[in-house]
């Protein structure tokens, strides 16, 4: 299974976005270590996440997955390393 860094811009203002946060953790791992990125562990390629995420954002929303490898390095509380170092 691969690790992927969601990162999205959710630009209207007052949309409920509760659709994409139940779809990503619908995943088979998640891990949500700032506000609006997320990472997710799935069999998945970027472009099927990609394309599932994609249904539950606006036209004028931003999206971003890239494939996580080792190599990483920042500021995040120990749960979040953790969960990193396992999955990754």
């Amino acid at each position: 299974m691969a690790v992927y860094c969601v990162s999205y811009d959710l630009n209207r203002a007052g949309q409920n976005y509760n659709a994409l946060y139940e779809e990503i953790k619908a995943s088979s791992g998640w891990c949500h270590p700032l506000d609006s990125t997320w990472l997710i562990s799935s069999s998945e390629t970027a472009d099927q996440l990609s394309d599932r995420l994609r249904k539950h954002l606006d036209n004028n929303d931003d999206l971003l997955v890239i494939k996580v490898t080792r190599g990483y390095a920042g500021w995040l509380p120990k749960n979040i390393w953790e969960w990193i170092d396992k999955h990754v």
